[in-house]
Formats: C-alpha cells, structure tokens, sequence
C-alpha cells in the first residue's frame, strides 16, 4: 500500500482503526493492520514535518520515545545516576562536558544544538 496524498493518509488512519477494533487474534487482518501502518509510517516520514524539540529535556525525550528507553534505561546508557536524568528532564541540572559528550554519541544529539540550548 502506497499513501499519496493527505486524503489517502486520513483513509488509512480510519481503515487502521476500523482494523484494530476487530482483529483480535486474526493473523490476516493483523498483517493488513501492520502494512497500513508501515504505509503511515513511510508517509509521515516523507512529507508529514514534526516540529524539532526546542530544549535540551525536549530532544532527549524525543530520543527516548525513539529509542524506547524508560528514565532507567537512559541513566544507565549515559552511566549516570537516574535522578541525575530526572533533574536533567525537570530543568533542575545543567550538563556537564562529559555528559554533553554522551548525549551526542549515544543518543545522536547534535553538538550544536547541545550548545545552542544548554
């Protein structure tokens, strides 16, 4: 399946959710349900544009969601306490250099936006 346009990208919202309500333990619709997405998914991609975080806790929240890492799970990627990342997320810490340096190369932040925002 190959979205087009906003109005194929709006019947495929409506044409996955109809699916998701009945496919319970169907495999075919289950597949279906899964190409639809991965059509919505491929659109969003290409020509739906989501506005870039404007923070240091925003980017690294986006980074989460992405990565699909819990506070937990990014303290131990980034070799910190999971407090430290809570007062990072809450605004209450400023980063250090080394931090700085971890959130580029572990999470893909770029530098200058690091620099930009701290």
């Amino acid at each position: 399946m190959k979205i087009n346009n906003e109005a194929d990208y709006k019947k495929a919202f409506e044409l996955f959710d109809a699916l998701t309500a009945v496919m319970t333990d169907n495999p075919q619709k289950q597949a279906e349900a899964r190409l639809i997405a991965e059509a919505i998914q491929a659109y969003e991609q290409e020509f739906v544009m989501f506005p870039r975080p404007s923070t240091l806790s925003g980017m690294i929240e986006l980074k989460m969601y992405e990565m699909k890492l819990k506070q937990k799970d990014l303290a131990e990627l980034l070799e910190v306490e999971a407090s430290r990342v809570s007062e990072l997320l809450s605004g209450k810490r400023r980063i250090t250099l080394d931090l700085a340096k971890k959130l580029h190369e572990r999470l893909g932040i770029d530098g200058n936006f690091i620099l930009e925002v701290a």
